[in-house]
C-alpha cells in the first residue's frame, strides 16, 4: 500500500508527524479517509475520533474541530485539540460533559443549537471510548 505524510498541529505541540497508510477523519460534512493520492481538499472537522493507520496498526486520537487539507505534499490537520485515547482522562471528559448539559439552560436561539450540537458530538466520543477504546 502506498503511504504519504501526515502531520496533525494542535497549539500545543506537533501531535503526530510521519509516513501513513491512511486517516479516517471525522469532517463536519461526514467523516472520510484519506489514502495516497487523495485529490486535494480542505475540510472542517468536528468533534470526534481520528484514525491513523500505519502498517496495520490504528491510532486513534480525539480531536475537538479544526481543518483537514489534503495537497500533493499530503494531509495536514490543525485540531483545537488532539489528545491520544490513551491519554484521555474518562472522569475529566464525563465531567466536562455534565458541565455541558447544565449550562445549556443559559443558552438561547442559535448559540443553543450550536451548544447541543457540540454535546453531542462529546457525547458521540465518550460512546466511542466506551465500546472502542481497547481496539
Amino acid at each position: 500500500m502506498a503511504t504519504f505524510h501526515f502531520d496533525l498541529v494542535s497549539p500545543e505541540k506537533l501531535a503526530f508527524s510521519g509516513e501513513v497508510d491512511q486517516v479516517d477523519i471525522p469532517g463536519v460534512e461526514g467523516d472520510f479517509g484519506v489514502l495516497a493520492g487523495h485529490a486535494p481538499v480542505v475540510a472542517a472537522i468536528r468533534p470526534g475520533i481520528l484514525t491513523i493507520t500505519t502498517g496495520g496498526r490504528h491510532e486513534k486520537i480525539i480531536v475537538l474541530g479544526g481543518i483537514a487539507e489534503v495537497s500533493d505534499k499530503g494531509l495536514t490537520v490543525l485540531a483545537d485539540v488532539a489528545t491520544a485515547l490513551a491519554d484521555i482522562d474518562r472522569a475529566k471528559f464525563a465531567e466536562t460533559i455534565n458541565e455541558m448539559q447544565e449550562k445549556l439552560a443559559e443558552k438561547e436561539g442559535s448559540e443553543l443549537d450550536h451548544a447541543i450540537e457540540r454535546l453531542d458530538h462529546f457525547k458521540s466520543i465518550q460512546q466511542q471510548l466506551s465500546s472502542t477504546a481497547m481496539h
